[in-house]
């Protein structure tokens, strides 16, 4: 899984949906004008940045899917159905404040008494499957393929990219090292372990590194605290070490710990039932992901989750690292075996040995009437011209089933730097984009985050789509995602794209050139169900 390295518009017109008089209306914007229109430049109030991705294009000038608008216009007195999402990822602390009542609790398995009461091969699985069993740190898929050697499919291309990765995470870690040797020199001259901007201007020596450091630490504590830049640069550290004894390192073995043979997809009998995984902290991007989808709503904590009438069912697949196309897999198949009307997938790489395992998983998914939505990616990169993994086409090819969804992230500013600028993009391989900068949602023992990343834009649709799932539930999941592509606002605004940062039309960005509209989506699937 690759996260993001150590986020206005103010009038629209409407057009009336086809249907019986008296009806809603759909919003959208006046494209041919709209590069005319007077955009928002005052930054959001923190109350409204904390939950931006439910705010209305229209009433609150920001590129939202209005999801407020639809609870308090469409779905006020309405009841709604259960539905289950499959949140497979990092893990889940189920434990949260802000996901109790939310959480998936299987009805036919009975807890801790060692017995697999459902026969459907996982041994009390109460609230999920951890298929990572106690391991966290992985290598990158790249890694693994040459560490297998020459001879191997994609090993000259997977050498190449990795020999560039460790050239840059070098230069990264030299950097690192040097202003790690800094701050403890520092430390050690005015013999003080928390010291701040005066400290340093205070510092009389004459020693010529001393100096270096002093200039280098009045540059940085000038622009922030000692605290926050402490945090800044354990996260470094954090991920270069990460990156250079892991993820890149050939003779890692992470997968020794787990038991099974990755290469198997036959070999199902490994994990547990620790959703959390064997750290708390480790699960910070799953939690996140889930309180996306499902953190209560309007209970004054944290934020609020995009859809009601959820359960969220943990499936742990994601290491820090690759994740292995089997675990993958196997995720797919258990959420659907076990209930999960939508899956969400905030991961992905640029390498899968085992694809045909994933995509024989997602075409079961569809048979099976399940809706997975997937991450397009945090690399700038153009998925018509690189294949990201998992998808549901490759190399310019026909989709396999018509049940995925790929999803590209927006920042909360109307303009040219409304398409994020990490998100991956394409006018074929990702279908519309949603909120995925400044996402304010869970995070383990009982804390809250923003973060940022594709992976934050997925579950804000898969929200959207349990929303669907759960007021119209005879709508089938080609459905839902016919629904909420075509019922996205179109935008042709100039937005910034790629790692060289081009320009390009938005609706040239992805297959709709849209952005998520839970309002539109809701109507539009209050006339398909009729």
């Amino acid at each position: 899984m690759k996260m993001i390295k150590p986020l206005y518009l103010t009038a629209a017109l409407a057009f009336a949906l086809a249907s019986c008089g008296g009806a809603k209306t759909m919003v959208s914007t006046p494209v041919e004008n709209i590069d005319n229109l007077p955009l928002k430049i005052t930054p959001l109030a923190e109350k409204d940045l904390k939950r931006w991705s439910h705010l209305d294009l229209v009433k609150d000038t920001v590129p939202g899917m209005s999801v407020d608008k639809a609870y308090a216009e469409l779905l006020k007195g309405k009841k709604g159905s259960t539905v289950i999402v499959g949140i497979v990822d990092s893990g889940v602390d189920i434990r949260h404040e802000d996901l109790q009542g939310v959480i998936w609790v299987n009805p036919k398995e009975i807890a801790g008494n060692g017995i697999d009461d459902d026969n459907n091969g996982y041994i009390d699985d109460i609230n999920g499957w951890n298929f990572l069993g106690d391991s966290n740190d992985e290598q990158l898929e790249l890694t693994r393929i040459v560490k297998k050697g020459p001879g191997t499919p994609d090993y000259e291309k997977a050498k190449a990219q990795l020999d560039e990765e460790l050239a840059g995470i070098m230069q990264t870690k030299q950097q690192i090292d040097m202003i790690v040797n800094a701050d403890k020199a520092i430390k050690a001259h005015l013999k003080k372990d928390n010291f701040n901007l005066d400290d340093v201007k205070a510092m009389e020596t004459t020693d010529e590194t001393l100096l270096q450091y002093k200039g280098m630490f009045t540059q940085i504590l000038s622009g922030q605290s000692k605290e926050a830049f402490d945090k800044r640069i354990q996260s470094g550290v954090d991920y270069v070490y990460g990156q250079l004894n892991y993820n890149l390192n050939v003779d890692f073995d992470g997968r020794s710990i787990v038991g099974d043979n990755p290469n198997d997809i036959n070999d199902t009998k490994y994990g547990n039932n620790n959703v959390i995984g064997p750290v708390a902290k480790d699960a910070k991007h799953g939690t996140h992901v889930a309180g996306i989808v499902a953190q209560v709503r309007g209970n004054g904590k944290g934020g609020d989750g995009v859809a009601t009438n959820v359960k969220i069912m943990a499936v742990r697949a994601v290491p820090n690292g690759d994740e292995y196309d089997k675990d993958i897999a196997l995720g797919i198949r258990y959420a659907v075996d076990n209930g999960a009307k939508v899956i969400n997938g905030s991961f992905g790489k640029y390498f899968s040995p085992n694809k045909e395992w994933v995509q024989d998983a997602l075409k079961y998914a569809a048979e099976k009437d399940v809706l997975v939505i997937f991450a397009a990616g945090n690399d700038s990169k153009d998925l018509d011209v690189e294949n990201k993994y998992p998808s549901d086409s490759y190399d310019g090819a026909p989709e396999i089933s018509n049940n995925v969804l790929i999803i590209g992230a927006l920042a909360p500013e109307y303009g040219s730097k409304m398409a994020a600028s990490f998100s991956n993009y394409g006018k074929k391989n990702v279908d519309i984009y949603a909120p995925g900068v400044q996402i304010y949602a869970t995070t383990p023992d009982q804390t809250y985050e923003y973060l940022q990343g594709t992976s934050m834009a997925s579950p804000n649709v898969a929200g959207v789509a349990a929303m669907i799932r759960s007021y119209y539930p005879k709508l089938s999941a080609s459905q839902v995602k016919q629904i909420i592509m075509e019922s996205g606002t179109p935008l042709k605004n100039t937005v910034t794209v790629g790692e060289d940062k081009h320009k390009v039309n938005f609706a040239d960005a992805s297959k709709t050139g849209k952005i998520v509209n839970a309002y539109n989506a809701l109507l539009m699937a209050e006339k398909m169900s009729k």
